[in-house]
């Protein structure tokens, strides 16, 4: 993508192609020089109690879009085996990212996506929490919050709605 002002591409230390436009809190690009939420740095390996920890913080901060970087990673490091779970917890996210902008149809078809993939994963190796993770009530909190959105609430406070990795408080 280009610097409207200089014409010149985005790159990064490896001179591979990245957006450097600052964001808002929920991913969205701002026009370059606009303060905005500093970003997930990409590609760090943490443990698995560690992500799900930044994840949460995130979520409570109204950073759905970072904690679905921070899955990402995880997806994308950890072993083959949790990838499932990984990713489903980043479309979780990316779903209430998506129902937080108001895009009612992403929204809910994301927060079903991953309340599916953190169900089979969990199914597949009996593993009803894995590191803590309550995969039965995010799958029962994605849901509720996708009929919600496809029932008229147009868009949701990414904050409010955060759920609980770990369940209740």
């Amino acid at each position: 993508m280009e610097d409207a002002g200089t014409g010149a591409r985005d790159r990064d230390a490896e001179g591979r192609a990245r957006n450097a436009r600052p964001r808002d809190g929920l991913g969205r690009p701002l026009p370059y020089g606009a303060p905005g939420v500093e970003r997930q740095p990409e590609g760090v390996v943490r443990t698995p109690e560690e992500t799900v920890a930044e994840a949460q913080a995130l979520l409570d901060a109204g950073k759905p879009f970072h904690a679905h970087e921070v899955f990402e990673d995880a997806w994308k490091s950890g072993p083959e085996a949790e990838r499932t779970l990984w990713r489903g917890l980043a479309q979780l996210a990316v779903g209430l990212t998506h129902a937080a902008r108001g895009n009612v149809t992403g929204g809910a078809r994301l927060l079903r996506r991953g309340a599916g993939a953190v169900e089979a994963w969990a199914a597949g190796g009996g593993v009803r929490r894995p590191y803590g993770i309550d995969v039965d009530g995010l799958a029962r909190w994605a849901r509720e919050l996708a009929g919600r959105v496809e029932g008229g609430a147009r868009s949701v406070g990414a904050r409010a709605e955060a759920p609980r990795l770990r369940g209740a408080r």
